[in-house]
């Protein structure tokens, strides 16, 4: 069995999903487009169901890739039933998505969720109205407490037969779907679609194109935008018999303070500040501990054995790349993904994306940019991703460049592993300071010389709540899984084979080769080199492979303040590494991806030569 969810964005859908799969979810591409979709199983009465979550959409007829995918997954009628996950705080406009759902003919249970947002404001919900009009199970759901979610598998289960409900639409609409039905043998759903210009059939499509242009002459409305009317309409009628609202004591609006340039702004950078603080802080005592705890508990009993020298070298690499990986990026890595995790489940992220509209738009973007750029702070990846989500080529492009400067989770690392604790706190926040000069920098050149529209900006603004610790904890430790059990194994294969290299000398005939360019750039040891390159593989594998070729975690004690400050600014600027340039080939093209890999490589070495000098 195979059931899919849908839904408008930031309904829940994605927590229901989690919720019922669990751990093991694939995420992949729908066949034929770049659009990611998630499929996970889970076991009911000894019967294995696969669930499919769609991505969040407002409509079924925009011109979005996402829109594409969720209308072919529906003509394909390649699941068994639907789950329509609706916001019952927002019943109306979610009503629209849900009805254009229905008019498919599948199967289908609806899902009224955050059932508790809506009793916190007084909001009494009838569900009687939609399973009478509909024909079809609703289910009552608070996603984020976990109410009512066991329900939702066996209601999917009995579902066989689909929605009943038909839209009244305009006497003229009505005529052209039965005039179409007549000549052509069409149902009701491939009129309407035909209507609107969708379909496989060209003499139904021409026939329809037809009438169409007919209608549009007697109302001076396309019929799109009469159809549009007629089902919002008809939402609305539903939505006044299912709601019946309270009225509620009156309370301070917190959005009236998060919203406003003042005090928004402040506590906006009030607490992007503070998040960095926590981490550098927290980040550089846990730090000490399990590099401490490595050092006396395992790397000089094993010291002491007096193995053979190769026998020792690759063991002392092992050890060494287990005490950069856990003890360097491992409690930066953890704390950050739980700040991340508080924002996005607090709902704070969509008013930090009003608040930088303003700005977004001097870089060519708009307000909903500051999703991947918050993304981004966690991993370039994901925020790469989700700038499809932007509207135009032209603010893609803008965006993969200025998110791959972002300083992420593991130039997080970097800075406040090498900066923070060799150099200083004051010196951390400056290369966040270089480095968001710079970005300012691209966007306002970009900007100007970047080809296409500029577009205004359209969110969900999501109800703020208080976040749910044990789903905090999970979401952070999901992200963090992936450096366990990638950037890990990479760092202790890395680590082995510069430690054979380093054994048989080629090494340091490499560095003995590059040393005379580095020192005169950048000041720094030819071993550096090195770890610039291993860098690519992942960011933070720079600062630890440059801690397993110093031979110690202590950077401190062989390296300079100013050539550890110089190594951190251009690591951080460097090339990105080699998950995010993936991304970008699939999302922007080799081209752009040449182009800011260039354009990254060049500014990093340009940025440290300058600040070698200027400084030194």
């Amino acid at each position: 069995m195979r059931f899919a969810l849908i839904g408008n964005p930031s309904v829940g859908k994605s927590l229901i999903f989690n919720q019922l799969t669990g751990l093991g979810v694939e995420v992949s591409n729908y066949p034929g487009t770049t659009v990611e979709l998630q499929r996970g199983n889970t076991c009911f009465q000894r019967e294995m169901v696969e669930l499919v979550d769609l991505p969040g959409v407002y409509s079924l007829e925009g011109g979005s890739d996402e829109e594409d995918l969720v209308r072919r997954f529906l003509e394909r009628q390649d699941t068994d039933a639907i789950v329509v996950v609706v916001n019952v705080t927002r019943l109306e406009r979610n009503l629209y998505l849900l009805l254009q759902v229905a008019e498919y003919g599948l199967p289908m249970v609806v899902v009224l969720n955050m059932a508790d947002e809506a009793a916190k404001r007084g909001i009494e919900i009838d569900p009687g109205p939609i399973r009478d009009l509909l024909g079809v199970e609703v289910i009552q759901t608070a996603a984020s407490q976990g109410k009512n979610i066991d329900r939702i598998i066996p209601a999917a289960l009995a579902a066989s037969s689909p929605s009943t409900v038909e839209i009244p639409y305009d006497h003229h609409v009505e005529a052209a779907v039965r005039s179409l039905g007549k000549m052509f043998g069409a149902d009701r759903k491939e009129s309407i679609r035909a209507l609107l210009g969708f379909g496989d059939n060209p003499e139904l499509l021409e026939a329809a194109r037809t009438i169409a242009d007919e209608i549009e002459s007697r109302h001076r409305m396309t019929v799109a935008q009469i159809i549009a009317a007629n089902r919002h309409n008809f939402a609305h009628r539903i939505a006044d018999l299912t709601v019946k609202e309270e009225a509620l004591l009156q309370q301070t609006d917190p959005d009236s303070i998060l919203t406003r340039l003042i005090p928004g702004m402040p506590i906006l950078l009030g607490i992007l500040v503070g998040m960095l603080l926590f981490v550098f802080i927290a980040g550089s005592f846990l730090e000490e501990m399990i590099v401490e705890f490595f050092e006396v508990f395992a790397m000089q009993p094993f010291l002491a054995l007096g193995l053979p020298p190769l026998v020792e070298e690759l063991g002392r690499s092992v050890l060494l790349a287990l005490q950069a990986g856990l003890g360097i990026a491992f409690p930066y890595v953890f704390l950050f993904y739980i700040i991340i995790s508080v924002l996005e489940d607090s709902g704070y992220m969509t008013r930090a994306a009003f608040l930088a509209d303003n700005a977004m738009h001097r870089v060519g973007m708009h307000g909903g940019a500051v999703i991947p750029f918050t993304l981004a702070f966690g991993c370039n990846v994901p925020a790469i991703m989700s700038i499809r989500l932007l509207h135009s080529r032209r603010e893609r492009i803008i965006a993969s460049f200025l998110v791959t400067m972002v300083p992420c989770s593991a130039r997080t690392v970097i800075i406040a592993g090498i900066v923070a604790s060799f150099v200083g706190i004051g010196a951390a926040f400056s290369v966040y300071a270089i480095v968001f000069v710079l970005i300012l920098a691209t966007g306002l050149a970009l900007s100007r010389v970047a080809p296409g529209e500029r577009f205004g900006m359209i969110m969900e603004m999501v109800p703020l709540r208080w976040p749910d610790p044990k789903l905090v904890m999970k979401k952070a430790w999901s992200r963090l899984s992936e450096f366990l059990f990638i950037a890990m194994p990479l760092l202790l294969a890395g680590s082995v084979v510069l430690g054979l290299l380093e054994f048989f000398g080629i090494m340091a005939l490499f560095e003995a080769i590059v040393e005379p360019y580095t020192m005169a750039l950048l000041g720094l040891p030819g071993y550096s080199a090195t770890a610039l390159t291993f860098g690519i593989l992942r960011k933070e594998m720079a600062f630890e492979t440059l801690a397993i070729l110093a031979g110690t975690a202590d950077l401190g004690a062989v390296l300079s303040s100013l050539q550890l400050y110089i190594f951190a600014v251009v690591t951080v600027l460097f090339v990105p590494c080699l998950a995010t340039i993936t991304v970008l080939l699939r999302e922007v093209g080799s081209r752009i991806t040449l182009a800011i890999t260039v354009y990254t490589v060049a500014l990093g070495l340009l940025i440290g030569t300058l600040l070698f000098h200027l400084l030194g």
